[in-house]
């Protein structure tokens, strides 16, 4: 129970790494936020957890609006903040010149603006508890794709942003890490998981052979919000199997 007396909210909260993420805090303990766009996926994701620690909030985080509200809520009902984990996330791909103006605007709202609107609207009560923030960067933003410059570019301002960010509230009490995982299981890789093509090419360059589940990577996501990472700050965690091991010349 290492989060007991501790709020979170977790973003994208209704499945895959974000549920796996939230269900974990509250296993440990927390009283935790599960918000998300839809309420429906959040509800079937706090499924068995004790309704007293679990506060289940509706909001699009490219909205700012509703993202103040969503933590004025939690501030209401649980009294304070210690920490934030921005996991919301969508992705598009396809070649440079055939992603449009309105997929690339959408990732980026999602993907970057809406961890500017979440840290923004969390940070003055982080600030008072001396709390932590946990971003899900991703491979993708240590390196580049094939086809899917929209997503690599966000997650590389996620990476650079989780330095900067650390670099100026470390000095104020708060730490802000991310981790970068390499394919894992959820909604949004699905058309992936069930290619068996792709799935060899990936098997091939994942040393662990296989991809993440999600609860691997909250589990990280849990030690980076701990006290056992009290001194770790500004770290972008490859949590890749293995993936960036490689200089990139195949197997031989």
């Amino acid at each position: 129970m290492m989060f007991a007396n501790h709020v979170v909210i977790v973003t994208g909260a209704g499945s895959g790494m974000g549920a796996a993420t939230a269900r974990r805090f509250h296993e440990e303990g927390a009283d935790v936020v599960f918000l998300g766009r839809r309420k429906e996926k959040l509800q079937e994701a706090a499924e068995g957890l004790d309704p007293d620690r679990v506060l289940i909030q509706g909001a699009d985080v490219s909205v700012p609006s509703e993202v103040e509200d969503a933590v004025t809520a939690t501030i209401e009902r649980f009294g304070k903040l210690d920490t934030l984990v921005n996991n919301a996330g969508t992705a598009t791909s396809g070649p440079f010149l055939q992603t449009s103006l309105e997929d690339w605007h959408k990732v980026m709202a999602t993907n970057v603006e809406g961890l500017l609107h979440a840290t923004r609207a969390a940070l003055p009560h982080l600030l008072k508890v001396g709390g932590s923030i946990v971003n899900v960067s991703s491979v993708s933003g240590i390196g580049g794709d094939w086809n899917m410059s929209a997503y690599t570019a966000s997650k590389g301002a996620v990476t650079n942003l989780t330095r900067s960010l650390a670099l100026e509230l470390g000095g104020q009490g708060v730490r802000v890490n991310a981790v970068n995982p390499s394919l894992t299981r959820s909604e949004m890789t699905e058309s992936i998981l069930d290619d068996a093509d792709k799935m060899a090419k990936f098997a091939e360059r994942i040393p662990l052979g296989r991809p993440a589940e999600p609860e691997e990577i909250a589990d990280v996501i849990l030690f980076l919000a701990s006290r056992a990472a009290r001194f770790v700050n500004g770290v972008n965690l490859p949590v890749d199997g293995g993936l960036s091991a490689s200089n990139g010349q195949p197997p031989q």
